[in-house]
């Protein structure tokens, strides 16, 4: 619960208070006035609620119903007149996120913080953390492919990274579990839509950039999706910096004064010996390791997580075995053809991740390769030039595009899109089932491969906005084994 005092509190140390209004007539607030409840779903309110009103598509109705029901004050940017109480504000997502802090008891500060930010390998690397910390500590996990808060149950979030009423409320679940590290992925939709806002991390980790998540409703330019994945090194105590990856001057010279580690190319941490299922390394983590995942990339995000652990406690081997122990749903996942040839499901779903999914599968797999893939609809639009400027450099590849979350658009219209950029013929397929049966049969041989990318281990796609059931490419591709 939260006193309406403390609200208003927290509203102005983070200059961020604007009044208290009713009916265009300024109000003094009810002193000892407390909320139980807060929400920012207007069909989840009682008299005791304390709603914040956000979303660019939000309607006066939606409080309507929220009073008929009894709600008694809201917080907004706008008065819309309704004959309650509005605590108006400046920026009402900051409010939300320093207000659920409070209510929730400030989980924050009763655990460890471990965030991972990149345009990919955030799952991957995560999934690393948490069983490197699970040896010795007892984590939780905000994941993209599943999320944890008692180590016990599983489930997969509908954001990367939660809105702040629900992040904070995950965090004192975790906390009530007895957990004491949080392992999650913060993307740039975090800072951009502020659901992270006033949250310091222990850990802070930069894996990679690479033009992505640029269009409409996200990021208006490649610099500003930059910014805000950098918010993260901001807003932690100690970070971990890929020192491989396109931009890092620009890192680098950010965390100079902060505690920090680097690895990769440009770093003593590095890889060497890196075989397919074991690699060794140089720097504060000598060790040969054994793992379940191949492609150096992901040996990088292994080495990145548990440079991480490392400052969070975890010894090294804790790191060996914790490494050695994960497995990833729906990436980089190998099934093998009564003919020997190998089926990859990857989750790879831009032009930087195709490519180094690529590259894996043809160090491994000398003979004919046959790629699915597709571009998700309403979003990522720049994703659909990059695969086609790609497979322009690969031509000996097969290529068959699908469906791959079209949502409001049209499948066949957004793989003939892609294929207008690409300078050999491909084919098309919008049934996503059909096309991972016609790729399996065009293997022959062992040294074939058929690439399952973009979906990983979604059992759904999202058709016209909704989550529609979808048996999964994993199993799909079992079945037609």
């Amino acid at each position: 619960m939260i006193k309406i005092e403390t609200v208003l509190q927290i509203l102005k140390k983070d200059h961020n208070f604007r009044e208290i209004i009713s009916e265009g007539d300024y109000v003094y607030h009810a002193s000892g006035l407390v909320f139980d409840k807060i929400s920012y779903d207007s069909r989840d309110v009682n008299a005791s609620t304390l709603f914040f009103v956000k979303g660019d598509h939000f309607k006066k109705e939606f409080l309507e119903k929220a009073i008929a029901a009894g709600l008694g004050y809201y917080i907004s940017e706008s008065d819309f007149e309704v004959g309650i109480p509005a605590i108006l504000v400046n920026d009402v997502k900051q409010a939300m996120s320093l207000i659920a802090m409070e209510f929730y008891g400030n989980p924050q500060d009763k655990l460890k913080l471990l965030a991972f930010t990149g345009t990919k390998g955030k799952t991957t690397t995560a999934y690393f953390a948490y069983h490197i910390l699970k040896e010795s500590h007892k984590p939780a996990l905000l994941s993209t492919m599943n999320t944890t808060l008692d180590g016990q149950t599983f489930f997969k979030s509908s954001l990367t990274t939660p809105e702040s009423l629900d992040l904070f409320a995950m965090m004192s679940q975790a906390v009530a579990n007895g957990r004491t590290h949080l392992i999650m992925e913060v993307s740039s939709q975090a800072y951009l839509k502020k659901r992270v806002y006033g949250l310091t991390f222990d850990i802070g980790v930069f894996l990679n950039i690479s033009p992505d998540h640029i269009g409409p409703i996200e990021h208006p330019t490649f610099e500003d999706y930059f910014y805000h994945k950098r918010l993260l090194m901001e807003n932690s105590r100690a970070v971990v910096v890929n020192s491989g990856m396109e931009h890092f001057q620009v890192l680098k010279e950010q965390v100079a004064e902060q505690d920090h580690d680097f690895y990769g190319a440009a770093s003593s941490n590095q890889i060497h010996d890196s075989q397919a299922f074991s690699f060794r390394t140089s720097g504060k983590l000598a060790e040969q390791f054994d793992t379940q995942l191949i492609g150096q990339f992901n040996q990088e995000n292994a080495l990145a997580a548990g440079l991480a652990c490392l400052r969070l406690g975890a010894s090294v081997s804790d790191i060996k075995k914790g490494i050695a122990a994960t497995r990833v749903p729906g990436r980089m996942e190998v099934l093998t053809q009564p003919n020997g040839a190998k089926v990859f499901v990857d989750y790879a779903h831009n032009g930087d991740s195709v490519k180094k999914l690529l590259q894996v599968v043809q160090t491994h797999q000398s003979g004919k390769v046959i790629l699915i893939l597709g571009a998700t609809g309403n979003k990522g639009q720049s994703r659909r030039k990059d695969f086609g400027l790609l497979l322009n450099q690969h031509p000996e590849i097969e290529v068959i595009l699908t469906a791959d979350d079209p949502s409001f658009e049209d499948p066949a219209e957004i793989a003939r899109e892609i294929a207008s950029y690409i300078e050999h013929a491909v084919d098309i397929e919008v049934d996503r089932e059909l096309a991972i049966k016609e790729a399996l049969s065009r293997t022959s041989q062992p040294e074939d491969a058929v690439i399952i990318a973009g979906k990983g281990a979604d059992a759904y796609q999202i058709i016209n906005g909704e989550k529609t059931p979808y048996l999964g490419d994993y199993k799909i591709a079992e079945k037609y084994l």
